[in-house]
């Protein structure tokens, strides 16, 4: 392994989004390899995305249904291309494997879209997840890009079983890969209880989970308010729209805080971490950074899903909201019951979530299906199907969008 490309669907935001920081991580691992990164993306450029030369990583913007990525894939002969999200996948990988078919094809699913996607539907609908849900197009399309790639990384130990069994996926194309903590870093003592007051939630305003756990926040803030008159919430996320902003209510101390430039500082200031999440996937950044600076959080079985086990959540996991609220006072008011969530939170970040020994697993899988990729590519039948000329609707959909703009242009 030397060369590396990653494709990705957005520039990287690590200090607005979990899967921003997740990327971040994900790209330093290779670069400690002493591999060649580099970074390519179609998406616009934005104001909080991460300086990658700093890193040591080199950039290059991309188009999307253009014949150009050919050139340029075929002049960089990436060892490894990694495709963020299941979409970049379907536009790119089979150019990748045109111009570099000896190049291994990772696809980094950051969390399963198909499954937020059916929980988002039946939240709507007011009802429980269906099979029909759960079996929807974006389902065939993500589950035939982990079928096309070599190997498919899996936030979460939930989604890996579900790909498993419910899917029927060869555990062989899969591979667990959780955030990676660098555990030097994560303080042993942070602020006492005596020294933190109020509650925090936070998360990226555009993320649609993120948005509904904030309005849950503003039915179940008066139950609280009512108890502890004192107390504030203060909710912090980046791009929070007009919607969210109009929400700010300092006389019921219903706080929009908008963009946090040190969110762990602000998380460690917080006696309690708040996230009422109905609906989502993967694993939650936010309630990962809560437990790096030990504040106890109150969230739901999603926002708890794949994370740790439910009776060692840091705090508390339950899906009633009014108990939520009530919950939520007890372990803001209760010192004893507060100290022992927090004894809890470094246990699962060291148990759980340590950087180096997620690191090293993956790199071992890399190489190891690298070394065998001849006959791994055998033994993904299906994935050979789905890469047969008849099955690539979306190489065929993708040349003629081109010669389209190509005809338009030359007009």
């Amino acid at each position: 392994m030397k060369k590396i490309l990653v494709i990705g669907y957005v520039w990287p935001e690590p200090n607005s989004s979990a899967a921003g920081s997740h990327m971040l991580s994900l790209l330093r691992l290779f670069r400690q390899q002493n591999w060649q990164v580099e970074f390519a993306t179609p998406a616009q450029k934005t104001e909080h995305m991460v300086d990658l030369a700093k890193e040591g990583i080199s950039t290059q913007e991309i188009n999307l249904n253009c014949d150009s990525f050919d050139a340029y894939v075929f002049a960089y002969q990436p060892d490894m291309v990694i495709f963020d999200r299941f979409m970049m996948e379907e536009q790119f990988a089979w150019r990748v494997e045109k111009n570099c078919p000896q190049a291994l094809r990772v696809l980094d699913t950051e969390d399963l879209q198909c499954l937020r996607h059916a929980r988002h539907e039946a939240y709507k609908a007011g009802r429980e997840v269906s099979q029909h849900d759960l079996f929807s197009d974006i389902a065939k399309r993500e589950i035939a890009a982990i079928l096309r790639s070599d190997i498919a990384l899996i936030i979460s130990s939930f989604e890996m079983e579900l790909l498993i069994n419910t899917f029927k996926l060869d555990e062989a194309l899969l591979h667990h890969f959780p955030f990676m903590v660098d555990l030097k870093t994560v303080p042993e003592k942070t602020k006492p209880f005596n020294q933190r007051q109020h509650f925090l939630s936070i998360g990226n305003f555009r993320h649609a989970p993120n948005w509904d756990a904030v309005l849950q926040l503003q039915n179940i803030w008066p139950q609280i308010r009512r108890q502890l008159p004192d107390s504030e919430m203060h909710i912090y996320g980046a791009y929070p729209p007009p919607k969210a902003i109009a929400l700010n209510n300092p006389k019921t101390g219903f706080l929009i805080k908008g963009w946090a430039e040190n969110a762990f500082g602000v998380m460690e200031s917080a006696r309690v971490c708040l996230a009422p999440l109905q609906f989502g996937a993967g694993i939650k950044g936010k309630l990962l950074d809560a437990m790096m600076v030990q504040t106890p959080s109150v969230t739901t079985s999603v926002g708890a899903e794949g994370m740790c086990q439910k009776d060692e959540w840091p705090g508390a996991v339950t899906d009633d909201l009014s108990h939520f609220a009530d919950v939520a006072v007890s372990l803001y008011k209760d010192e004893k019951r507060w100290l022992v969530a927090q004894s809890r939170c470094i246990d699962v970040v060291n148990r759980e979530y340590d950087g180096e020994l997620i690191g090293t697993q993956l790199v071992e899988r890399i190489l190891k299906v690298n070394n065998n990729l001849e006959q791994h590519r055998l033994n993904n039948f299906n994935g050979a199907m789905l890469r047969h000329h008849s099955m690539m609707s979306t190489k065929y959909m993708s040349q003629w969008i081109a010669a389209k703009n190509e005809k338009t242009t030359e007009s």
